[in-house]
């Protein structure tokens, strides 16, 4: 359907930007005390901590914006951010693409660097995952769209930086909550916090279970984390954080469009059949020490282990696998004179080790009278080494009082080896070192506004299955994708900073473009196939409303309109050069509003449009475009001095919109059976939240 048709009621419902959540004391909300927008303080890892200083299209999302829904999907709030989209079906398939990069990824996300902390959430495979970590365990989320950063590895679709929630206010405080919604969604939450002068601690503990809207869809995960800082003194301080979780998510995987029109709940039937699942128990830890050396130089050195074992009954196999990584970051920032042209800058270098080791058995589920799952002979097992070191810097250099340049270039050298131990053979390899340069130019007719322009280019190395051959060994000739960045922005306050406007311009071309074909169930081999083009323009608007003393209101829109497509690409004698690019939307819209009142109630609302998707190379089948509403109501109050309460329902879907959320991009067909392209999203759904918090 056409974007037109939906573009007058986007812009008519100016819903919803999540609730002010309390403030250090957990005291009610005051409206009266009316604050216009503020800057934003991005991550320490960037050259200026300013975002109105950032040559860069950075989404973010606060502490309350994560917590706008029902505090268990990260994706809903994800997909508020222009240019940026994500797919997710039963909290564990998920892929993120930024700006049409990591569209075509059959499962998972890739092409996209993500950090929790100082914390790779980057596999030595490549791959992404974000989807477990609790939201209530977060401060902020920043997403860096494009190879716009050279502090990051120059990822081609961008970065994602996680906080993770160092502790809550001064002295101590504990809190509990749950939230209980459609389909037997279940969550409970504890959390105590410390902070004091020289450390914080923050512990917390979560539970998360639901029994899924479609067959096999159970999910269960439950998790700890504990992180803070210790040693606070005047030039140092050491910051520790630490993750465990264990998930088990039976699948209930992709279904044709025929299930899909007439009955979206049920499941693929081999999965049904198999009681497939995902299981793994995962484990991350890491220490940062910050230490200012003199007035003008600073550094910061981090060290890290990631740990996952995983466990995956699939109708054709059952795979194990077992990863192990480590690695270490250290970065100097500083500052300095040239005359009386004053500079800034980051330089460092980055190291990531990872181990990784997978067995296949045989799924013997048909003989288990109905029972799932069982665990056969072996088929496969193999291993893989790879480790990479990033050598960056950056620069900011004030020209005038409007006009500073800022420049970065990082450096990255990656290898592996692999270890097949079926044909009892070893081989290593290693990619040329790529270097990707960055340049902007920042002009600021005022401290309010800022206009950018800036040229970058990235890269992304090929993932595990796209470095082999189809008789399982390394093909030399794969080539890791790269391509240039080229952006016009800026970021502007309005009418005395009640409202705040970022815009961006871009247009992007990716080279080598990495195919990973399908040769078997779960075999892929890659090629580079050709090229893509990406360009767009996006627009985020926030406003602050002063109605009056008892009433304020909140309100944001936003969207992304792109023209993704192959510049040329030739798969298996087929012409595809023209055809948009495959599995992601070109076009995006969001608006929200929150209705706050002095005595605690509030009211929000969100709204959401995604364009159609093409769902393979060849553009002879689109999922259909759609519409979201979600609502929100809630009241905080306080029972006792100290005890402060919050109460909050919700309706997700309002109008039980039949979509997909996720999409499987160039599904096969293979003789009676049609593609199974659609995993269906959830209808109507509702949830109610009840929160307890105590402050000693």
């Amino acid at each position: 359907m056409a974007l037109k048709k939906y573009f007058l009621p986007y812009f008519l419902l100016i819903l919803f930007q999540n609730i002010e959540a309390q403030n250090k004391e957990n005291k009610t909300i005051d409206s009266s005390k009316i604050e216009k927008l503020q800057e934003v303080v991005i991550s320490s890892f960037h050259i200026n901590q300013d975002i109105q200083n950032t040559p860069a299209s950075i989404g973010l999302l606060s502490k309350k914006q994560l917590l706008q829904n029902n505090t268990t999907d990260i994706s809903t709030v994800i997909n508020t951010i222009p240019g940026v989209y994500m797919q997710s079906a039963n909290f564990t398939t998920s892929r993120i693409s930024i700006r049409g990069i990591g569209a075509r990824t059959p499962y998972g996300t890739n092409k996209i660097r993500a950090f929790y902390g100082s914390i790779p959430l980057t596999s030595g495979n490549s791959e992404t995952v974000i989807d477990d970590i609790d939201l209530e365990n977060l401060s902020q989320i920043e997403i860096i769209k494009g190879p716009l950063s050279s502090v990051y590895g120059a990822g081609l679709g961008g970065a994602i930086l996680i906080s993770p929630q160092l502790s809550k206010i001064n002295g101590q405080s504990t809190g509990i909550s749950t939230v209980i919604g459609s389909f037997g969604l279940l969550k409970n939450s504890l959390n105590y916090s410390l902070d004091e002068k020289t450390g914080s601690l923050n512990l917390s503990y979560h539970k998360m279970e639901t029994n899924g809207w479609r067959e096999n869809s159970n999910y269960n995960r439950e998790g700890i984390t504990l992180a803070g800082e210790l040693f606070r003194k005047k030039k140092s301080k050491l910051t520790y954080l630490s993750n465990y979780t264990y998930l088990k998510s039976y699948i209930p995987s992709s279904i044709n469009k025929t299930m899909f029109d007439n009955n979206p709940k049920s499941g693929a039937p081999t999965w049904v059949a198999s009681k497939g699942y995902k299981e793994y128990k995962s484990a991350l830890g890491g220490l940062a020490y910050d230490l200012k050396i003199n007035e003008n130089l600073d550094n910061s050195t981090s060290v890290f282990i990631n740990y996952k074992d995983s466990n995956e009954p699939r109708p054709f196999d059952i795979l194990r696998q077992y990863t192990f990584s480590g690695g270490a970051r250290t970065q100097f920032t500083g500052k300095f004179k040239i005359k009386e042209t004053e500079n800034e800058f980051i330089a460092g270098i980055e190291y990531f080790s990872d181990h990784y080791k997978g067995n296949t058995f045989e799924n013997l589920y048909q003989q288990n009278n109905g029972q799932g799952s069982l665990q056969g002979n072996q088929l496969t097992e193999s291993g893989q080494k790879r480790n990479f070191y990033n050598i960056f810097s950056q620069i900011r250099t004030l020209l005038s009082r409007q006009f500073e340049i800022q420049a970065g270039i990082n450096y990255n050298k990656t290898q592996f080896k692999l270890e097949n131990y079926d044909l009892n053979y070893t081989q290593e390899y290693s990619y040329d070192g790529i270097f990707s340069p960055q340049l902007s130019l920042l002009f600021k007719p005022n401290q309010q506004q800022t206009i950018y322009v800036s040229a970058s280019r990235g890269f992304s190395l090929p993932a595990t299955e796209e470095t082999l051959t189809s008789t399982g060994t390394i093909n030399p000739d794969i080539k890791p994708e790269n391509g240039y960045n080229f952006e016009v922005g800026g970021k502007l306050y309005f009418f005395n900073k009640n409202l705040y406007t970022q815009l961006s311009v871009y247009r992007m071309e990716i080279k080598d473009l990495l195919v990973a074909k399908r040769v078997g169930d779960d075999q892929y081999v890659g090629v580079n196939a050709g090229k893509t083009f990406h360009e767009g323009i996006e627009i985020a608007l926030n406003h602050n409303w002063p109605i009056n003393s008892f009433f304020t209101l909140s309100s944001y829109i936003s969207g992304s309109f792109g023209n993704y497509e192959f510049k040329e690409f030739v798969d298996n004698g087929n012409d595809y050069s023209g055809n948009k690019l495959t599995g992601v939307t070109a076009n995006k819209a969001n608006a929200g509003l929150l209705f706050n009142t002095r005595s605690g109630i509030y009211f929000s609302a969100d709204y959401q449009f995604v364009d159609e998707i093409p769902l393979n190379d060849a553009n002879s089948a689109y999922s259909d475009s759609y519409s979201l509403i979600n609502l929100k109501t809630g009241y905080r109050f306080e029972i006792l001095p100290q005890l402060n309460t919050h109460f909050a329902f919700g309706i997700n879907n309002v109008t039980n919109e039949k979509y997909a959320t996720l999409i499987l991009p160039n599904a096969i067909a293979s003789g009676n059976i049609v593609p199974r392209y659609y995993y269906p999203g959830l209808p109507v759904n509702y949830y109610g939240t009840v929160s307890l918090n105590y402050l000693f």
